[in-house]
């Protein structure tokens, strides 16, 4: 069986400093662990030649496939705060863009594909557990409806890979919109390289916002769409964990499953990041961290607007002043849907925060809480149940005022089920002994997350106490 990527490259296209040029390094044995059929299909691949002999080769970087330009992106950031003037893809190989059957560019990247320039004293590999948790998290993102970049394959190397212990070396087949980010403005800006500076802006213009104009639309169109995207995130409890300006794409996707987690307890100060130690990135700093990334793309989009500079950065300011307003819009489009309101009144925004602090004082579960609302057990998630019920009195006479079909809004709102991180942990465990069957279960069920089927409740439940993640790592 023959494998056909129909490649059409458009960054490669981008002058020479925006990349190195580069294929993936070979590993020992690869050996197929999952490929997502869906996706190939959206993409125009044969999902049985990609998980052929022919295809894993390719997956795990040990073949080339005719059309691609292998390439290393380059780009800069700020990592908790602090300047990095040169990151990169340290560990990845953008192998070349496709048209989906939608007529969409789409990138294809193998994660974990070995050293590039980029690397910065890393061994350039991924190992089979942030590979398991980044092809669950992403694909359940997708599910839920959030903009995100998705998993088309995952593949052993038959190597290993040392971290704090020896792990199964894996590489991840990664599908983006595109990989641009913050910090490849930043990388150029700060060289003060405008001419690749304008090349990139025009790029970003066409391929994600064509309606923008110039570097301030395209600025405005960031804006808007992380505006969305972090409102998405925090209606069903998700913490990136490390929104650093690498990692905050132009295109408005959810990118790099670090040491990402979705909430159990509701706690608007939660952190599961085992190197975000101070709570950075915690959940509910998430929106004021993004106006912080899209300041740098602001200041370094400041060249490519006229130069009468105070002018550009009176416009800029405005623009990124925009924010919190757009922000707390899209929130409130979020939770009011989730509380089953389809009409606005001023005092919506007070009865969803008082249900919220009410969680967080009585520990009750956040996806559990909001798919439960309407029914008896919603009063079970907290510890002291009548807290909740002078709550919904309120809420129950709000929605007579609103007359819609709040049952099933919500119910189209509010996920049954999500990666819980104790059952991620299950999966990586068990495919650290090649037993995959719980990595294909949870696929199974998160991609319909709002039903599931009597025999999966158990994915529903939040974990025990001696069952709690309270950490989770990054892979490098």
């Amino acid at each position: 069986m023959t494998l056909h990527i129909a490649f059409d490259n458009s960054y490669a296209a981008l002058p020479a400093q925006f990349y190195t040029r580069m294929p993936p390094t070979p590993v020992r044995a690869p050996g197929l662990v999952k490929v997502n059929a869906g996706l190939a299909a959206e993409l125009g691949i044969d999902a049985e030649a990609l998980a052929s002999d022919a295809g894993v080769a390719m997956l795990a970087g040990n073949a080339v496939p005719e059309g691609a330009d292998p390439l290393a992106q380059v780009y800069a950031g700020h990592q908790f705060g602090g300047w990095s003037p040169q990151l990169g893809d340290g560990r990845a190989i953008l192998l070349g863009e496709v048209r989906d059957r939608d007529g969409k560019r789409r990138d294809i990247q193998l994660k974990g594909s070995g050293p590039t320039p980029y690397s910065r004293m890393g061994d350039g590999r991924a190992w089979l557990g942030p590979v398991i948790r980044e092809y669950v998290v992403s694909e359940a993102m997708h599910a839920l409806g959030i903009p995100t970049t998705r998993a088309l394959a995952a593949v052993t190397t038959g190597e290993t890979v040392l971290r704090e212990a020896p792990f199964p070396g894996a590489v991840l087949t990664r599908v983006a919109a595109s990989h641009i980010r913050v910090g490849t403005f930043q990388y150029f800006a700060a060289r003060q390289d405008i001419a690749a500076l304008q090349a990139l802006a025009d790029h970003a213009i066409a391929r994600h916002h064509p309606r923008a104009e110039g570097a301030l639309g395209l600025l405005d169109a960031v804006i808007d769409a992380q505006a969305r995207l972090v409102a998405r995130w925090m209606g069903v409890g998700f913490i990136h964990g490390v929104m650093n300006t690498d990692n905050t794409t132009i295109s408005g996707e959810t990118i790099d499953y670090g040491p990402c987690a979705f909430m159990d307890s509701y706690h608007p100060e939660t952190v599961y990041s085992s190197i975000d130690q101070f709570g950075r990135y915690a959940f509910n700093r998430q929106p004021d961290i993004l106006v912080w990334n899209l300041a740098q793309l602001a200041t370094a989009l400041l060249p490519l607007m006229g130069e009468d500079r105070e002018a550009a950065i009176e416009a800029a300011t405005a623009s990124v002043h925009r924010f919190p307003e757009m922000f707390r819009a899209e929130w409130l489009a979020v939770f009011r849907a989730k509380i089953g309101l389809a009409s606005a009144e001023d005092g919506d925004a007070d009865l969803i925060h008082r249900l919220l602090d009410l969680m967080a004082q009585n520990q009750a579960d956040f996806t559990n809480t909001f798919r439960a609302l309407g029914t008896p057990a919603a009063r079970d998630q907290f510890t002291d149940p009548t807290a909740f019920d002078g709550w919904e009195t309120k809420w129950q006479a709000r929605l007579a005022r609103d007359g819609g079909d709040a049952a099933s809004l919500m119910a189209q709102s509010n996920p049954a089920v999500i990666p819980r991180n104790h059952r991620v942990e299950e999966a990586i465990q068990a495919a650290l002994s090649e037993d995959f069957a719980p990595f294909g279960r949870l696929m199974s069920v998160l991609s319909t997350p709002y039903s599931f089927a009597e025999g999966d409740t158990d994915l529903t439940k939040p974990p025990t106490e001696q069952g709690v993640v309270r950490q989770t790592f990054c892979g490098t």
